[in-house]
Parts: structure tokens; C-alpha cells; sequence
């Protein structure tokens, strides 16, 4: 008995020692999984990002461009090696780009707070320019380089938008009423968004008015140019002083469901910094000068021509303001673009074109220049798979009598170079724009595209002049002074996400 009951004991001490030590290493309850959950309140995509009350969507997109003609992705050819139409010229420049964009929403008490972010990675074919000594140099992105972009990085809360965004004195289809071409004219609106201060009010049934602040060094400024500086064709160089005020901008808009009206102002500070030849504080400065800028815009949906089929269509008029119709990506507000000639003893025919804000010479004052011009287009759905736009552009550039004085005048800038070859000196201008595109989207959101587009300057003067161009092969030579047109085709292909 005594061995039974030691060996009864001894096992139940075992088993408790045994108990113990599972007990120890069992593992402590592990928290519940946060699941990523589905945020329902700003639409699709968005979800909380975990822990938090903030919903947040990513998107973007990946694309791949071919341009047939041209030394720059799809922005007109109108100058540079693109322009000299000779063995500068690119047979086609090749782009591949991905787009990535962050949304992210907060309910507060004041409001919803969004911030913004659009970024890009390119890689862009590059071109050659002449060293004038039999050599070229490349000039583009490198074997494994390429660019970062940011068009956007704004916050909104309660009315305001602060940041980089698209400005307000924009058509919310900026400079792409139908189109996948970047250089139209007639209407003013950076599509990588620009610096600004703005508060949107809200009237209900999509009517808003806006006020804004935007700063217009990178993308609103064409130039105050001084005549008493040489610079291409007599046109003097540009002569900026630093930026003190920003351009002002007030917008109404109304949105509904037949489509949308949109009325836009800007003013914009024309500011230089001295008169030549020293460019320095005892020389003095002309005073600065207001130009100012006005758009109409007009959508049209759901047209009786087919399901989801739009009219987009605006025009604008400048003075002192020239971005905000011949906008920055347009090669139109600077065209050097040469061509073919019948004129006996003539080498080549060349054409110009150059729109600043203003010229001035030395002991003067600020002349501004002014623009109007409009462009819209027309898109028509054939099925929920293919779509075509058609769409055109005008834009005129007027200088005033002072500054054609000064710049075709006995003593003008432009005979002071050339002479009496120019029989007609006259630095206004006008460049028009045509163009149709088609889209096959064959699943949904993979597009392909083919975009043609027809670019004519319509440049003022005649005779000849005696020039040349190292960088882009042109021999000093005689050239007519002739009207100029180019033709670019766009082929995209596009995958959005």
C-alpha cells in the first residue's frame, strides 16, 4: 500500500510540474487582424487606412507615346531641331511615362480634409544639336535616367485649396478640349498644375465662385522682353526682375447635368528689372505694367448626335497676360520653323513667330501685347468602344503701334539687323491649329489612340533675310519670309489603374 500511494503521489506531482510548464509556454491570445476595410464615402477605390479614420485611393496610370515628326513629345515641332526640318529632324520621338496619384480623405467637424498627389516617371527619346565644328551632341534622358514630375501636391479643407493644382482660371479640361496633342492654343491652363492660394465658395445645384492666387513664374510668365538687348530676330531678350506679386484670378462655374459654364478673369504684374546697357540700379527701370486676361468656356453633353457625346469649346482674350492663351506647353508663342522656297536666290524659307507679355527699350515704357483666341472640339462615341474627336484651335498675337515703331521702325531692331531685304516688317502673327483623333478601348481602361494634328503660322512679314543656325544646320544664307505649317501623328497607348 505505501508503494502505491508513494507511486499515486509521485505522478500527481508529474502531471502538475508537466501542467505547469505547458501552461507556460501556451501562447498569449494574439490580437484581432485589422482587415484593410472598404471606405464608402468619397466613391469607389478608397479605403481606411488601417487604425485611422482617413480613407485613402491610389491611381495612375502607365503610358507609352510615339510621335511621328518631331523632336519634343507632342507639343507642335515648331522650333529648334524639330523646326529645321533637315537631318536634325527626328522621324519620331518616343516617350514611356508612369503616372501615380494619392488621394486621401478626412471627415472632420469643419469638413472633409483632402490632400492630393500627382507625380510622374518619364523617359523621353532625346534629339541632336550641331556643334558647328562637323560634331552633335545628344541631348535627352540618359540609358537608364529619365525625370520625375510632380503636377500635383495641394491640400483642401473648408473651401481653400492650398498647393500645386490645376489653376482656377482654367476649363476643367485645361488645354485638352478633345484632344491628346499639348500644344493648342486659344485658351489658357497648365495641365501639371501651378502654385496657389484659392477659396472656392459653394452655392449649390454645381454653381461656385472662386477667387484665387496663383504664381506665375513657371508657367505665366512669356516675357518682358528689352529691345536693347539683342535677341532672335530683333525681338530683343527677356529681362525679369523677382517676382513681388503673385497674378490674381476669379472664377464662376456652373455644373449640371446639360453640362457646364464657366466665366474666368486674371490679372498678372508685368515687373522688370533695369534698362540696358549695364542692367544695374542707376540705370533705372521702366514701371511695372498690369496685363489682364478673360475666358468664356462652354461644355454641351449628351448631345442628340449619340450617347455621351460633348462640345467643349472656349475662347479668350489677352493683354499683357499672353500665357493664358498661347499656355506653355505651345510652341506657338516662340515658332522658328523653316521651309521650302521658290523665290529666286533664296536659300530656304523660314517663318517667325514670338509672343511676350511686353517690350520695352531703354528710357521707355512697358508695351504689352495682346492676344485672343479660342478652340473646342467635338467628341462622338460610335459604341462603348470607340470614340473620335475632332477639334481645332486660333490664336492672333496684335503688337501696338509704339512697339512696332520700335521694333520696324527706321531705327527699329529688326531693320537694324536685316536691313532692307524685309519689305514688310510686321511682328503680329496668328497660328491655327487642326486636328482628329480616335480611341479604341477594347477592355476597360486600356485605350489606344491615334492623334493627327495640322499646325499653320500665319506670320506677317516678307521679303528676305540673312541668317544662319548652327544648332539646327542652317547655312548663313538668304531665306524667304514665309508662312510655315507642320504635321504631327500621336500614337498612345494607355493603361489606367
Amino acid at each position: 500500500m505505501k508503494m502505491l500511494k508513494d507511486l499515486l503521489l509521485g505522478s500527481a506531482t508529474g502531471l502538475i510540474a508537466l501542467g505547469g510548464a505547458q501552461a507556460a509556454d501556451l501562447p498569449v491570445k494574439a490580437k484581432a487582424v485589422e482587415y484593410v476595410k472598404i471606405c464608402s464615402l468619397y466613391g469607389a477605390g478608397f479605403y481606411y487606412i488601417p487604425g485611422t479614420d482617413t480613407c485613402i485611393k491610389l491611381g495612375g496610370y502607365l503610358r507609352t507615346d510615339v510621335v511621328v515628326n518631331t523632336n519634343t513629345d507632342n507639343t507642335g515641332n515648331l522650333s529648334g531641331q524639330g523646326g529645321a526640318k533637315n537631318r536634325y529632324t527626328n522621324a519620331y520621338t518616343w516617350r514611356s511615362r508612369e503616372d501615380l496619384n494619392i488621394d486621401t480623405r478626412t471627415a472632420t467637424e469643419y469638413g472633409v480634409v483632402r490632400t492630393f498627389f500627382d507625380g510622374v516617371f518619364t523617359w523621353t527619346s532625346g534629339s541632336y544639336t550641331g556643334n558647328g565644328n562637323g560634331t552633335t551632341t545628344y541631348a535627352g534622358d540618359g540609358i537608364a535616367g529619365g525625370s520625375l514630375g510632380v503636377y500635383y501636391a495641394f491640400i483642401q479643407f473648408a473651401g481653400f485649396t492650398m498647393g500645386k493644382a490645376i489653376s482656377q482660371f482654367s476649363a476643367p479640361w485645361t488645354n485638352y478640349p478633345g484632344n491628346n496633342f499639348d500644344g493648342l492654343v486659344g485658351g489658357g491652363g497648365t495641365v501639371t498644375g501651378v502654385n496657389q492660394f484659392t477659396y472656392t465658395a459653394d452655392f449649390g445645384q454645381g454653381v461656385t465662385a472662386t477667387i484665387s492666387a496663383q504664381d506665375p513664374v513657371q508657367y505665366y510668365q512669356a516675357g518682358v522682353n528689352n529691345l536693347a538687348v539683342p535677341g532672335t530676330f530683333g525681338y530683343g531678350t527677356s529681362d525679369y526682375a523677382g517676382t513681388i506679386v503673385p497674378d490674381f484670378i476669379a472664377m464662376i462655374r456652373v455644373n449640371q447635368t446639360w453640362g457646364l459654364f464657366q466665366a474666368s478673369v486674371a490679372a498678372h504684374d508685368n515687373h522688370v528689372a533695369y534698362y540696358s546697357p549695364a542692367g544695374v540700379e542707376l540705370n533705372g527701370h521702366p514701371g511695372d505694367k498690369w496685363g489682364w486676361a478673360g475666358q468664356l468656356a462652354l461644355s454641351i453633353k449628351n448631345i442628340p448626335t449619340g450617347a455621351g457625346d460633348t462640345i467643349n469649346v472656349q475662347g479668350v482674350y489677352t493683354n499683357g497676360a499672353t500665357r493664358y492663351n498661347i499656355q506653355d506647353l505651345s510652341q506657338g508663342g516662340a515658332a522658328t520653323l523653316f521651309g521650302n522656297t521658290g523665290r529666286p536666290g533664296a536659300y530656304q524659307s523660314i517663318g517667325y513667330g514670338f509672343a511676350p507679355d511686353s517690350v520695352f527699350t531703354t528710357g521707355g515704357s512697358q508695351q504689352l501685347i495682346s492676344t485672343w483666341g479660342f478652340n473646342g472640339a467635338y467628341t462622338h462615341n460610335w459604341d462603348p468602344y470607340w470614340n473620335t474627336s475632332i477639334y481645332g484651335a486660333y490664336a492672333a498675337v496684335s503688337y501696338n503701334s509704339t512697339s512696332k515703331t520700335l521694333m520696324c521702325g527706321p531705327v527699329g531692331t529688326i531693320p537694324a539687323l536685316f536691313g532692307a531685304s524685309i519689305t514688310t516688317c510686321n511682328p503680329d502673327y496668328n497660328i491655327a491649329q487642326l486636328g482628329v483623333i480616335t480611341r479604341w478601348t477594347p477592355v476597360r481602361n486600356l485605350t489606344f489612340s491615334a492623334d493627327l494634328t495640322w499646325s499653320h503660322l500665319d506670320q506677317k512679314y516678307a521679303g528676305t533675310i540673312t541668317t544662319s543656325s548652327v544648332a539646327v544646320g542652317k547655312p548663313l544664307a538668304v531665306y524667304e519670309l514665309k508662312d510655315q505649317s507642320n504635321l504631327l501623328l500621336l500614337l498612345r497607348a494607355q493603361r489606367n489603374w
